[in-house]
């Protein structure tokens, strides 16, 4: 199985996904900064892995804590857990994680410093494979939806790469083909950063499931054509409606299968759902550095001094959502009832984001503006 992140040696290691397909190399991060950095500049990416990338930060923020009196350590960790929290805006498994390492904190506040910090650690390294063993249950969920012979379409990557391990909408493919059944899998390239040509078709191709890469304006002509059976997404926010924010293109997918009448899944851990947030238009959407729109492989194809927008998300309305696979079970429309029944699993004061607002976007030159229109 793919190592995509583990803590050795009081280090965290990751596999530098930017590196990926052409070599596998990793990144050895010491402290907490470079954790943030690892997170900020997609070393490691996807919701559930940043996660866990933002748990073991903490922990490793807890080690370079030097004091040995607990109300002043927290008070140093609350402010280390802030700074991990502002990593990335959208997914939310990054706030979750931290919420949940505070809260294993507070529980033990009248043990020593010296307790606290085996406790985070402990917290952390117990988050990665309670996210392997996540995943799986959500495979087992998942793979139901699928059937024999099936050819699956999905954007960006949502496998081990992008979690602990295994995979949330790979996972479900994996699951399939575990339980017997025969499946191929085309991936969108997902522009700009191309997860799915340099990492789903890498991990796919690695675990001989048949893979066919794809451009992203593909999809609507081999749907019309017949020849995709269903679409399956991973999830970086759910709002409480069902709502969806997943990597940019994943809305027009979504529009596409529904014309086409064609199932659309999105597989991801309850942790990745936000109750906070009545609907998609909350979510808060990052927008990236405009390089990676007019830059490929280090080199310009874009004229210079170019207007660039660039959000790394987009919102897919529940209305066009089949069904939000779980490790706690299918959810299916009406989501909002669904949702409900499943606990908040963190404290509503991490990771709290406005909605969005009427923004600039592109370069600072641009004076190109929207509203927010989703869901």
């Amino acid at each position: 199985m793919i190592k995509t992140i583990e803590w050795k040696n009081n280090q965290v290691i990751m596999i530098d996904q930017r590196k990926l397909p052409g070599t596998e190399t990793y990144v050895v991060c010491s402290d907490y900064h470079q954790v943030i950095q690892a997170i900020k500049k997609m070393v490691i990416r996807g919701a559930p892995a940043i996660g866990v990338a933002a748990a073991m930060g903490l922990a490793l923020g807890a080690l370079e804590i030097h004091t040995n009196d607990p109300e002043t350590f927290n008070a140093l960790l609350k402010k280390i857990g802030h700074q991990i929290s502002l990593a990335r805006p959208t997914a939310v498994n990054l706030s979750w994680a931290i919420g949940q390492m505070m809260n294993a904190v507070e529980s033990e506040n009248r043990r020593s410093v010296a307790s606290l910090k085996k406790s985070l650690v402990r917290e952390a390294r117990q988050m990665l494979e309670e996210d392997i063993a996540i995943n799986r249950r959500m495979g087992a969920v998942g793979q139901k939806v699928i059937k024999n012979k099936a050819t699956i379409l999905t954007h960006c990557n949502a496998g081990a790469l992008a979690t602990g391990g295994y995979g949330t909408a790979l996972g479900v493919i994996r699951a399939a083909k575990e339980a017997g059944k025969t499946v191929q899998v085309l991936a969108d390239e997902t522009r700009p950063f191309l997860q799915g040509a340099r990492l789903t078709a890498w991990e796919l191709a690695k675990d001989h499931i048949p893979v066919t890469l794809i451009t992203d304006n593909m999809a609507g002509y081999l749907m019309q054509k017949g020849l995709i059976d269903l679409v399956i997404v991973g999830a970086d926010r759910i709002a409480a409606n069902g709502d969806t924010a997943n990597k940019i293109g994943t809305y027009s997918v979504a529009v596409l299968a529904k014309e086409h009448g064609l199932p659309f899944y999105v597989a991801a851990p309850c942790s990745t759902i936000d109750h906070r947030l009545k609907t998609g238009k909350e979510i808060p959407i990052e927008e990236r550095h405009e390089k990676e729109v007019t830059h490929l492989a280090g080199k310009r194809i874009a004229p210079p001094d170019i207007a660039v927008l660039n959000p790394a998300f987009d919102v897919t309305p529940h209305r066009l959502i089949t069904g939000i696979i779980t490790e706690a079970g299918l959810l299916k429309p009406p989501f909002r009832s669904g949702i409900a029944r499943i606990k908040p699993p963190c404290p509503a004061s991490w990771g709290t984001a406005p909605p969005n607002k009427k923004k600039n976007l592109g370069n600072s030159g641009s004076n190109f503006h929207t509203k927010n229109k989703r869901g």
